[in-house]
């Protein structure tokens, strides 16, 4: 008898972002180390403390004189009301430093540290994992899921625009991304039960996060701090972007209909098709549950308190500066309530919550990894390393092909550090002056670090996406199948915007 020969299968999250792990520790190695001074201001002392790349630090006046002298074009009430709170790299201080290779040791380290960094996030998963499994337990999500299906059929691509649409809506306006975590396990069951498959969902969710931070019109944490550290203010440029962003949502809503459409007719065409078993399986779709001709008024209540709970999240994250530990808390009470509501005991919600928490532990800890991964490069000293090289690319440059390497650099530069405000605050004192150099205004710069970051961010693993796939169990590589051409046409896009930016 002949033995059926194993198919091979693409690693998890976990292996993937430890291959990365191991090839930032190795670029630890091969890149010089370097750093540039940093300057904060101090609202204690009302004075500007400057750390040199040895640590040493040092005091000046918190005056728009010293800001001239340090070369830092930013106003000086943007310092003193807060605007700018993250150290700011001060351009022409970079230095050579000795080497700094990130060993066995670290590497170890590393996943610790990332989940201690990460640990407000992580909770904020658990509490969501937790809410979900009460609604799944309840019966409340398959009966709410049922209902819109029969009102939505014939239509469906409705769903997908209004999700893209909204989601977008956020990430442009607050930088809506690790909040997006949330809709996953409630969205996704949606698409697949109005006949498209998972992949649908995972887009219509973090391509409308990404399309949306990639066009950010008044985003706090991408284009006013940038702004704010190139000296100008974000409301140059943000015509331009807000019809990026129109033009964008209605390219990536296009993108996912026709794909959708096509595995709504053939859903062998799915790019997840093998494995649909296993995601209904992560979603609990492939238990047998009772469809309701009529929803109870208790599904009725708690369903209009689940969608509270996601208006006060998004109203207190914008309005209130409310974190993770803040979501996190609502997500717990909001909970509690659904259960006391849904005439469940003490012992049951405690444990069916824990059963629902337990159930995103992998994704969690996906999280604190890829963190890992930035640790890493930041103790090597390398990032800054980067940052100074490329900004070497760009000098001298015919103002076009500035802004083509300007986006490019960005796009390097946001695979290693994946953070909105991180980013701006190291590369924009460094990148926007150069923009003078070529005749072109900083606008332009702070929209190629925006495209460039987007960009980035819808595919990589020291990002949220690999934790995202994981909520859902499909693999990376099925995910850079699907989304690699909507990436091309996001970069051609983001090219063309800048070039109009340049000449209006």
């Amino acid at each position: 008898m002949e033995k059926k020969k194993k198919k091979l299968s693409f690693p998890s999250a976990y292996t993937v972002l430890f291959i990365v792990l191991i090839l930032a520790a190795v670029l630890t190695y091969v890149i010089p180390a370097g750093q540039y001074s940093s300057l904060t201001y101090d609202d204690s002392a009302e004075v500007f403390v400057i750390t040199d790349p040895s640590g040493h630090t040092a005091e000046m006046p918190a005056t728009q004189e010293t800001l001239d002298k340090l070369n830092v074009k930013a106003d000086l009430g943007k310092f003193t009301d807060g605007s700018i709170y993250k150290p700011m790299a001060i351009s022409g201080t970079y230095v050579s430093l000795k080497q700094n290779g990130q060993g066995i040791k670290e590497v170890i380290m590393a996943p610790i540290d990332g989940v201690y960094e990460t640990v407000d996030i992580m909770l904020f998963i658990f509490m969501i994992g937790g809410m979900v499994g009460i609604m799944n337990y309840l019966g409340v999500f398959n009966a709410g899921i049922s209902a819109l299906a029969r009102v939505s059929k014939g239509k469906e691509e409705i769903i997908i625009a209004l999700v893209t649409f909204l989601i977008a809506l956020g990430g442009s306006t607050f930088g809506m991304a690790e909040e997006t975590i949330a809709f996953y396990p409630i969205l996704i069951p949606i698409f697949i039960k109005s006949g498209y498959d998972a992949m649908v969902g995972i887009a219509a969710i973090w391509c409308g996060s990404s399309i949306g931070c990639m066009f950010s019109t008044v985003n706090p944490f991408s284009v006013v701090i940038a702004s704010n550290a190139a000296g100008t203010n974000f409301s140059e440029g943000l015509p331009v972007r807000a019809v990026g962003l129109a033009l964008g949502v209605l390219i990536t809503v296009i993108y996912i209909v026709r794909y959708g459409k096509r595995v709504q007719k053939d859903p062998k065409l799915s790019v997840v098709y093998d494995d649909t078993d296993k995601i209904n399986a992560k979603l609990g779709m492939d238990q047998q549950k009772e469809e309701l001709d009529k929803m109870p008024t208790k599904f009725k209540i708690i369903l209009g308190i689940f969608f509270l709970t996601f208006v006060i999240m998004i109203y207190g994250v914008v309005s209130l500066g409310w974190w993770f530990g803040e979501m996190a808390a609502l997500f717990l009470i909001s909970a509690v309530i659904i259960g006391l509501i849904g005439r469940m005991k003490e012992k049951e919600i405690a444990s069916v919550f824990i059963g629902g928490s337990s159930e995103l532990v992998g994704v969690a800890l996906v999280c604190g990894l890829a963190r890992a991964v930035n640790i890493l490069l930041e103790n090597g000293l390398v990032s800054d390393t980067l940052l100074h090289t490329m900004s070497g690319w760009v000098e001298g440059m015919n103002p076009l092909l500035f802004i083509v390497v300007m986006m490019i650099a960005f796009i390097i530069l946001g695979f290693f550090i994946n953070s909105s405000s991180g980013l701006a605050m190291l590369s924009i004192p460094i990148m926007a002056p150069l923009a003078d150099a070529v005749g072109l205004p900083r606008d332009v710069v702070i929209s190629a670090y925006i495209y460039g970051l987007g960009l980035i961010g819808l595919i990589t693993p020291t990002g949220l996406i690999l934790a995202v796939l994981d909520m859902v169990d499909v693999t990376f590589n099925k995910w850079l199948k699907w989304c690699w051409p909507l990436m091309v046409i996001w970069t051609i896009f983001g090219l063309i915007m800048l070039m109009i930016q340049i000449y209006v």
